[in-house]
């Protein structure tokens, strides 16, 4: 296939520089967008004049053709095409001959692939999102189905309050309804349209960017021509997004492979998304879960890859800005992947209440309790916090639970104690006792999982 700017040379590009210079294996999943954008380039040269109206619907419709040829297996792309945008023209040129060729006009490959990118990534932002609810979903009936199952809460991995299952699980909700709001600020940002910057310096055709827009579903236009080529800011932002979703993904994931292991036992994964041993039968592996926790290093690096690669580059466009795609579709597809995959794991998950709430009677984790206590009936809280302490290594030294501890015990350390001590520590005591917004009593779960809820639609 000859290169479309090949009059300047002299020589045929060397083999190896051909296929280390294309992108056709990359960039050909945009082939829907680079189509569409095209038929709106196409569309705004007939309205301005720049070709006629009859040459501007039979580009338009030889481009839907094109599409339709390219999903319904007609038509092949062609991997020793360049990239996707070559290819495309190479074909409609072969359909309608010189008339095909007049497409390119008012437009440069650079803004042409910047306006792709935008057109895909905004696409699969909304699958991303589409996911995360149903994930989001997921999780919010976990936690109606446990509102009551009381487990120890953790801080530096020792116990430390009681809580719900319910409470712990919300928390992993509302941090990916933040991812949702986290990708669709910087879609906003993204949703502008390059079309008609052309190379760097805008065209001396009167075109209409605002039209291209409008069609293609833009808010509005890029502001600076330089800029609209140039600019990959949103690859940057969506990167970034996609990376605090792996990462709110590897903690929760942190969290399965944990709770699912003996030693903790709080739940148990469905065998559907689970794997075994070659070696010890008994074996029961969160494999799904260790994967998304690994999976989490190639989206954080694709992050990197992408500032690295942008950091030094002058204005305007450079073909070091090839590689932002491949980092950027990789990272979409791992999010995808990971995300389908989490979202019926938890579905599916069983939770193990009555070891949650064995857990939670060690540890002696409903000692704030015990200050609070002191508190309630006048004692300043630092002082009762220094009482509950010596009396939590009383019970070390005598192998005992505070729950266990005489009240004559108690009454050693202060005349504050009474009878009613005991029901103020019990644990279900302990949480409902959480009455403020956001905490663990059952008023307030269920006032976050309504919030998830309407968060979801």
């Amino acid at each position: 296939m000859e290169k479309m700017w090949a009059g300047r040379f002299s020589k045929a590009l060397d083999k190896k520089a051909d296929d280390f210079n294309s992108s056709i294996s990359v960039d050909k999943r945009m082939y829907r967008q680079d189509i569409t954008g095209s038929m709106a380039h196409a569309a705004m040269l007939g309205k301005q004049g720049i070709i006629s109206e009859s040459e501007s619907g039979r580009i338009i419709a030889a481009l839907s053709e094109i599409l339709s040829d390219i999903e319904e297996g007609r038509l092949e792309i062609d991997p020793e095409a360049e990239d996707i945008h070559m290819f495309v023209e190479s074909v409609l040129t072969s359909r309608l001959g010189d008339l095909g060729k007049k497409l390119h006009t008012a437009r440069s490959r650079n803004d042409q692939v910047a306006v792709d990118i935008r057109l895909y990534l905004r696409d699969e932002a909304k699958e991303i999102i589409m996911l995360i609810k149903k994930l989001i979903s997921a999780v919010v009936v976990q936690a109606e189905q446990n509102k009551d199952a009381i487990m120890p809460g953790y801080t530096h991995l020792q116990r430390a309050q009681p809580i719900t299952f319910a409470h712990q699980i919300l928390a992993y909700g509302m941090m990916f309804a933040r991812d949702i709001t986290r990708i669709q600020d910087a879609v906003k940002r993204m949703n502008y349209s390059p079309l008609g910057s052309c190379a760097l310096a805008g065209t001396t055709y009167n075109t209409d960017r605002e039209f291209e827009a409008e069609k293609l579903g833009f808010d509005g236009i890029t502001q600076n021509s330089i800029d609209g080529v140039s600019d990959r800011d949103f690859c940057l932002e969506l990167a970034s997004a996609f990376s605090i979703v792996m990462m709110h993904l590897s903690r929760f994931s942190e969290e399965i492979i944990l709770w699912s292991s003996w030693e903790f036992k709080f739940i148990e994964l469905d065998d559907s998304f689970t794997t075994g041993s070659s070696i010890m039968p008994q074996k029961k592996n969160s494999d799904m879960a260790e994967l998304v926790r690994g999976k989490t290093g190639r989206v954080y690096g694709n992050l990197i890859a992408l500032l690295t690669m942008l950091k030094g580059l002058p204005l305007a466009y450079n073909k070091d800005m090839q590689e932002d795609k491949e980092a950027i579709f990789d990272s979409v597809d791992t999010v995808k992947a990971c995300l389908g995959i989490f979202a019926p794991m938890i579905e599916t998950m069983h939770t193990l209440p009555d070891n949650m709430y064995a857990a939670a009677g060690r540890g002696f984790i409903n000692a704030t309790d015990i200050a609070d206590y002191l508190a309630k009936k006048g004692m300043p809280f630092r002082t009762a916090y220094k009482i509950v302490g010596e009396i939590v290594a009383e019970c070390i030294n005598k192998n005992t639970v505070l729950d266990k501890l005489p009240l004559n015990e108690y009454k050693k350390h202060s005349d504050l104690f009474e009878e009613d001590l005991y029901e103020e520590i019990s644990l279900k005591n302990c949480v409902e006792k959480r009455i403020s917004a956001g905490g663990t009593g059952t008023a307030s779960v269920t006032k976050q999982i309504e919030y998830l809820k309407k968060t979801i639609g």
